[in-house]
C-alpha cells in the first residue's frame, strides 16, 4: 500500500513529536520534566462545566449547525465588540474545532496551487504545512530576537508580489511570546491598505495572557477589516484545551467558504463545548487575573534563571507562556561524545541529559532559538531551569 504523497512530504508537529519521546523516557521510569507542550497547567473554571453540565440535562446532544449555534456565534460577536472593537455580525463568525482548524479552513479557502503566503519567522509550527497541504508557497519573513521577533511594515511590502494570496502571523506569539503594539500593526496596515489582493490570518489565540497594554486587533484598522480574518478561540485562556473550540471573525463571504468546507471534514463542533462556551465568552475577563498573575511571575522566574546562564540570550515576552531564548552559543560544543550542531542537537541533548523536555527554534522558523513553555508550577520550573543550567555547563 502506496500512503499520498503529501503525507511523504508532511513534517510531524515537532511539539507534539517531543512530547511523545518525553512520555517514552516516563515510562521507562525516567524523571522527565516537558516543557513542550502549549497547554495551560490550570484546570476549566467550574461555571464552564457547570454549563456543559446543564447543557446534557437540558439534551444539547445532538449535532449542530456546521457554523455553530447562533446563541453562542452573538456570544462571539459580543466578544469582539467588547474586548476587541470589532464588528462582526453572527453571519461572519464560523466556529471550529479548535484555532487549528479554524485557520486551516481560512487556508483552504483561499489559497490555490502556487499562491504565496507570507509567514513571519519565528512562526507556529503548523502555519507552514497547513498552508503546503493547500498547494501554497510559504514566503518566510525572518524577525530576529534583536528585533523580538516582529516584522515591520517594511518587511512585509518587500515581501509581497503578485503572487502574494495570504499572510499568516499571531500576536502574542506562539513561540516567541512577542506583542505588536497598535503602532506596529499600523504600520502593517497601511502596507495592505496597498495591496488589497492579500488577505492575512491574525492569530489572537493568546489575547487574553498579555502582560502589558490592552490586546490590539489587526482588524480594528477599518480600511482593511475586509482584509483581516480574526482567528480565536477558549482553548489557552479558559484552559480548555481538550473542549476543542476555536472560531473566526471574517467577511461574510470568507465565512461562508469556511463553512462549506467545515461541512465535508468535521460539520459543527460538539454541542455540549459550545454551550460551556458561551459562559467563557461572556464572563468578564477581569476572572482570569489569577491566571494572568501565575504566567507573570513565571515569566520573570525563567527568564531570571536563564538569564544566569552564560551563552542564553532572551528577549522580554510580552504575552503567552513561552520563552524562546537565543542559545546558538552552545553550537559546536561538545560534552559526553554528543556535539551540539543546531537547536535539533540541543533539544535532544537536554531531553537526554537533562530530562527537560523542550522544542526545538528550528520547527518554529529559527534554526538559533528553542522553545520552553512556562506553564507549570514554580516548583517545577526552578527544578527545569537548574537541570538546563548544569547541563548547558557542561558543554565545552
Amino acid at each position: 500500500m502506496e500512503l499520498a504523497t503529501r503525507l511523504k512530504t508532511m513534517q510531524e508537529s515537532a511539539t507534539i513529536a517531543m512530547s511523545r519521546k518525553s512520555r517514552e523516557l516516563k515510562s521507562q521510569g525516567k524523571d522527565v520534566i516537558s516543557l513542550s507542550l502549549g497547554e495551560p497547567d490550570f484546570h476549566t473554571p467550574q461555571f464552564i462545566k457547570d454549563a456543559a453540565v446543564k447543557a446534557m440535562e437540558n439534551n444539547f446532544t445532538t449535532y449542530t449547525p456546521v457554523p455553530g449555534y447562533d446563541d453562542l456565534r452573538q456570544a462571539i460577536s459580543d466578544k469582539f465588540k467588547r474586548d476587541n472593537g470589532l464588528d462582526y455580525g453572527i453571519d461572519q463568525i464560523v466556529v471550529s474545532t479548535g484555532a487549528k482548524q479554524s485557520i486551516a479552513n481560512v487556508v483552504l479557502s483561499l489559497v490555490d496551487e502556487g499562491d504565496e503566503v507570507i509567514i513571519p519567522a519565528p512562526y507556529w509550527v503548523s502555519y507552514i504545512e497547513i498552508v503546503r497541504m493547500a498547494g501554497g508557497v510559504p514566503i518566510i519573513v525572518k524577525a530576529g530576537i534583536e528585533s523580538d521577533f516582529k516584522i515591520t511594515g517594511d518587511q512585509l511590502a518587500n515581501a509581497i508580489t503578485a503572487k502574494t494570496k495570504l499572510m499568516i502571523f499571531s500576536s502574542p506569539c506562539n513561540p516567541s511570546g512577542s506583542v505588536y503594539s497598535k503602532t506596529e500593526l499600523q504600520s502593517l496596515a497601511k502596507v495592505l491598505i496597498n495591496n488589497s489582493h492579500v488577505t492575512v490570518i491574525s492569530d489572537e489565540i493568546y489575547e487574553h495572557i498579555n502582560f502589558g497594554s490592552r490586546h490590539q486587533s489587526l482588524g480594528q484598522f477599518e480600511e482593511i477589516k475586509e482584509q483581516v480574518v480574526t482567528v480565536n478561540g477558549v482553548s489557552k485562556a479558559w484552559a480548555m484545551t481538550g473542549w476543542r473550540l476555536g472560531y473566526i471573525g471574517a467577511s461574510s463571504k470568507i465565512a461562508a467558504a469556511c463553512s462549506k468546507i467545515q461541512g465535508q471534514f468535521t460539520s459543527g463542533t460538539s454541542s455540549i463545548t459550545q454551550k460551556a462556551s458561551i459562559a467563557a465568552l461572556k464572563a468578564d475577563p477581569a476572572v482570569l487575573k489569577d491566571m494572568l498573575t501565575a504566567f507573570h511571575k513565571r515569566r520573570d522566574l525563567v527568564l531570571g534563571m536563564l538569564n544566569n546562564i552564560e551563552g542564553v540570550k532572551t528577549n522580554v515576552p510580552e504575552g503567552a507562556f513561552y520563552v524562546f531564548p537565543d542559545v546558538s552559543y552552545f553550537y559546536g560544543k561538545s560534552f559526553g561524545g554528543i556535539t551540539i550542531n543546531d537547536a535539533n542537537d540541543l533539544a535532544m541533548y537536554l531531553l537526554n541529559e537533562a530530562l527537560v523536555a523542550i522544542v526545538t527554534g528550528e520547527a518554529f522558523g529559527d534554526k538559533n532559538c528553542i522553545r520552553i513553555s512556562y506553564a507549570a508550577s514554580e516548583e517545577t520550573l526552578i527544578d527545569a531551569m537548574n537541570r538546563i543550567k548544569i547541563a548547558l555547563e557542561k558543554l565545552s
